[in-house]
């Protein structure tokens, strides 16, 4: 006869299945789990940064309006830290500035109060940009060695320090050009590029401050109702306004801002007289203040022309926040415009262009933002 199993050492099949345990399923927004203090904390250290690159820019175009620029002559990242402590140290940062063609052509006889005025404006812009330098270090070091810094950030951020270092080395390559022999002024060009890296670093921040204000998930979810038309031309008045900034820089650069007080026209003309009187050619676009100031207007037009485009088409989107976004974009850059005629109408004086440099910076976050809201939209009630 057959034994007979004991009691309870049988299970069914269906025992078998409702007991087996489960594989863990991964859960989406792991990055954010647990990291809701690092990602905030990390993101105020981002804005502290933002707000220094716009004063740094704004003390920038302090330094070129009063032509500080040039009136130290030397790159000394460490020792120059320090500003003159005695009287011979003055006595020999301004020697060092007679040496300049700036001061033998336009500052010849200048005292050392005079001296000491565009010395601290241009000591002041790169005391600022040590401190930018030092925030950012402190900062990414800080949370990267207690490892808050979620992994798909950690190159994103690093990148940040780079175009730091690299707009230090800029600077001093602007500078230096406006010290070589027969130079007066830094090369504009030059300045083009070191204002251009400045919104770089301007504008990349304020992407990764918009980012860092989500979660992951809801960026994943948010990137699926994305407005592809309303972005993409988002993104071309983010370049149109960002070529408009480098030939701002180039005006600056060769006080083209006076040279025609007159508006629309330039002059008694559409163009300006004599536009392409520098040889070779190409030396117009970068040295002819008329020609200049020409192409800055004609390109303001179009900038202001995309805008009303764009805005035309965030009117019709569905997210109340996308339309505030790209209202407020258009609200400033017609007072930008405005401003820049104003600006043009009374020759360029130093508050109405400094006036007018800080309301490029207004415009690039706010550009920025409205692309941002058109890629990732803010989730609303049905009602909303």
């Amino acid at each position: 006869m057959g034994m007979k199993p004991k009691q309870g050492s049988n299970r069914s099949i269906f025992e078998e299945v409702a007991t087996t345990q489960k594989a863990p399923v991964a859960q989406p927004g792991a990055i954010d789990r647990g990291r809701k203090d690092a990602r905030g904390a990390i993101r105020v250290w981002l804005m502290i940064l933002f707000a220094l690159v716009a004063i740094i820019i704004a003390v920038g175009g302090m330094t070129r309006l009063t032509d500080s620029g040039l009136s130290i002559t030397e790159w000394a990242p460490i020792s120059g830290a320090l500003p003159p402590m005695s009287e011979a140290d003055w006595q020999s940062e301004l020697e060092a500035y007679r040496q300049t063609t700036e001061y033998q052509r336009q500052n010849a006889g200048m005292s050392m109060a005079e001296f000491k005025y565009i010395y601290w404006w241009e000591w002041g812009h790169r005391q600022l940009g040590r401190l930018i330098g030092v925030v950012w270090a402190v900062g990414f070091v800080a949370f990267w060695a207690s490892g808050r810094i979620p992994r798909s950030w950690t190159l994103p951020l690093f990148s940040v320090g780079v175009l730091i270092g690299v707009q230090g080395a800029i600077g001093w390559w602007m500078v230096h050009s406006g010290l070589q022999e027969g130079m007066f002024d830094v090369a504009s060009y030059r300045l083009a590029t070191h204002l251009g890296v400045a919104f770089v670093i301007l504008g990349t921040l304020t992407w990764f401050i918009l980012k860092m204000g989500r979660k992951e998930t809801d960026l994943i979810q948010a990137r699926r109702l994305g407005e592809k038309r309303l972005f993409s031309g988002a993104t071309g008045l983010m370049h149109l306004a960002f070529v408009q900034i480098l030939l701002g820089a180039l005006v600056a650069g060769i006080d083209a801002g006076r040279a025609f007080p007159t508006w629309p026209l330039m002059g008694d003309g559409f163009l300006p007289p004599e536009p392409f009187q520098i040889t070779p050619i190409w030396r117009n676009f970068f040295e002819d203040a008329g020609l200049v100031q020409f192409i800055h207007r004609m390109t303001g037009y179009l900038v202001f022309i995309l805008g009303i485009v764009v805005w035309l088409r965030a009117r019709k989107s569905p997210n109340g926040q996308t339309r505030f976004a790209f209202n407020a974009v258009l609200a400033v850059l017609t007072l930008q415009v405005l401003l820049g005629i104003v600006t043009v109408l009374y020759s360029a004086p130093l508050h109405l262009a400094i006036l007018h440099q800080v309301g490029a910076v207004i415009l690039w976050a706010l550009i920025l933002r409205g692309r941002f809201l058109a890629r990732y939209p803010l989730a609303q009630s049905v009602r909303g």
